[in-house]
């Protein structure tokens, strides 16, 4: 619709330069010495309009889907979430894009029609189901093995463990062992912490865990297992004294969530703050006093949370 416009007004202006200049006498036969500029200039503003045209209808749906994924609220900031591979934290929300901290502690700046046009996975904040893969061969029975991954679920600090048959191979059983992680802010260590456990829970029962396509390429004296020489010590219980790798992985995502939750907090202070002064109105003195004292408590939590936002602000 810009590009039609642009050319009805580019070929009205040159037409009638054209019949202007043929009723000024003096003129005549020189019109082409106008007339042609005005066509020039008509064409690069249909160039640009097209080029613009063509930028903004990426921009307002952009804008469009942002603006949707804020009203219906998948996910917000400090939320995981996967979508075609990518997966990690929720760093930024903006009108146009999206940002995800990574893994690897990266910035992947997505879209939000991406988003919208795309499957998003988003992992619930109320907690999770962590679990992992593991093979097995057939000559351990299978309700030792249950009570061993169990066992290792529970030392990973997952609750209501449970353990599925997902597989019977040619030469080994796949059992997922899963638990739940209600914080969800620890899910990468959890899932390194369950692998862990796995290993030194099997090692310790003399369980050896190996592919049958190791077996036939190494080879193997009989009677001989695959495994370490003594125990792993488990590297879980720290005593609550060892920082988590994701405080490092995913700090533009704390700030990003604690941010938002502080200006949500700060919303609902307002108004509560403008009910009062509402209700002020129309209260007696003794009521006033009452409440102005209430206002001044919301005001105070009100700075404590402003200051606090202003100083992050102006350090970024």
């Amino acid at each position: 619709m810009p590009l039609i416009v642009t050319l009805a007004i580019a070929a009205t202006g040159s037409s009638f330069a054209n019949w202007a200049l043929k009723k000024r006498s003096r003129w005549v036969g020189k019109q082409q010495n106008f007339v042609r500029p005005l066509v020039m200039l008509g064409l690069l503003v249909l160039v640009l309009t097209g080029i613009i045209g063509h930028s903004s209808t990426s921009f307002v749906s952009n804008a469009m889907a942002g603006l949707m994924l804020r009203s219906v609220g998948s996910f917000r900031s400090g939320d995981f979430i996967e979508v075609q591979g990518n997966f990690g934290r929720v760093s930024a929300r903006g009108l146009i894009h999206t940002e995800i901290q990574t893994e690897n502690r990266d910035l992947n700046t997505m879209p939000n029609l991406f988003l919208v046009s795309n499957p998003v996975k988003v992992v619930r904040s109320s907690g999770t189901i962590v679990s992992a893969t593991v093979s097995l061969e057939y000559d351990t029975s299978q309700s030792r093995l249950e009570a061993l991954l169990k066992e290792a679920a529970k030392r990973a600090g997952l609750g209501e463990p449970f353990v599925q048959v997902v597989d019977l191979g040619d030469f080994s059983v796949n059992y997922r062992v899963a638990g739940f992680l209600e914080e969800v802010k620890g899910l990468a260590t959890a899932r390194s912490n369950l692998r862990v456990e796995i290993l030194n829970a099997l090692h310790k029962a003399d369980i050896e865990i190996m592919s049958p396509s190791a077996m036939m390429q190494l080879p193997i004296p009989s009677g001989e297992r695959l495994m370490p020489s003594r125990e792993v010590p488990s590297r879980i219980d720290t005593g609550g004294k060892e920082a988590l790798p994701e405080e490092i992985i995913f700090d533009k995502a704390d700030e990003a969530e604690n941010t938002e939750m502080q200006e949500k907090e700060l919303a609902k202070l307002k108004e509560e703050r403008d009910a009062l002064k509402k209700e002020m109105d129309e209260a007696d003195e003794d009521g006033k006093a009452s409440i102005q004292s209430k206002i001044g408590k919301l005001e105070n939590e009100m700075d404590g949370i402003i200051s606090p936002l202003v100083d992050d602000k102006a350090t970024e």
